[in-house]
């Protein structure tokens, strides 16, 4: 934790302010996925900055009526555990292992807030992961709509790089039509653009 100067403030806004500076390095945490002009890795802060506007802007395809407010808080903090945990790609063997580390992850990096908050965003973080509130199906569309729109347009960058197939996008990313049909019906058509473009293999 950085030690800030008291400053004749609120213990708590110490404690806040010591969380954000946490939290900033989130900035560091490289992803799989270029950016969507192919110039460099897009990092985690990037990540959800870009999924936060796309939730906003295309609400209105949602399954369900939706607290946007919430969903927003998801996004922006359902990749913070990454600070610890490291990120783990979507399409490894290796992903069965990531749950415990993140939830580790959580206790540490919220439990650095106010009680209260911590307990707010511990739950919301939760409440993502799991996938069952219509707030986190629709946040889960996003997470997922953005490096499919980033392999699109950078050819199937990390698609090629790491052997994903057609069927293992399909698999890994189907619960978006839970959270958006229209949505999911896009990501098809996209798909078998791609695989007509030879961007994604179909075996």
């Amino acid at each position: 934790m950085h030690l800030l100067p008291n400053l004749n403030c609120k213990p708590q806004l110490l404690q806040q302010l010591a969380f954000i500076i946490e939290v900033d390095k989130v900035k560091n945490i490289l992803r799989k996925s270029k950016l969507f002009d192919c110039s460099r890795f897009e990092n985690d802060a990037e990540h959800s900055w870009t999924i936060c506007i796309m939730a906003v802007l295309l609400k209105e395809y949602s399954n369900f009526p939706i607290d946007i407010e919430r969903v927003l808080k998801m996004l922006l903090i359902h990749d913070i555990v990454e600070i610890d945990a490291g990120d783990t790609f979507l399409y490894s063997k290796d992903r069965h292992n990531a749950a415990e580390k993140e939830l580790k992850a959580a206790d540490r990096i919220f439990g650095l807030l106010p009680a209260e908050q911590s307990e707010e965003l511990i739950s919301i973080w939760k409440e993502f992961e799991v996938r069952e509130s219509n707030e986190a199906k629709f946040a889960a569309v996003f997470d997922r709509l953005e490096p499919l729109l980033q392999n699109y347009l950078t050819q199937g960058f990390t698609w090629k790089a790491n052997n994903v197939t057609y069927d293992m996008v399909v698999r890994s990313n189907m619960h978006i039509k839970e959270g958006s049909t229209e949505l999911w019906q896009f990501v098809l058509n996209l798909l078998e653009e791609s695989v007509d473009r030879g961007y994604l293999t179909k075996v």
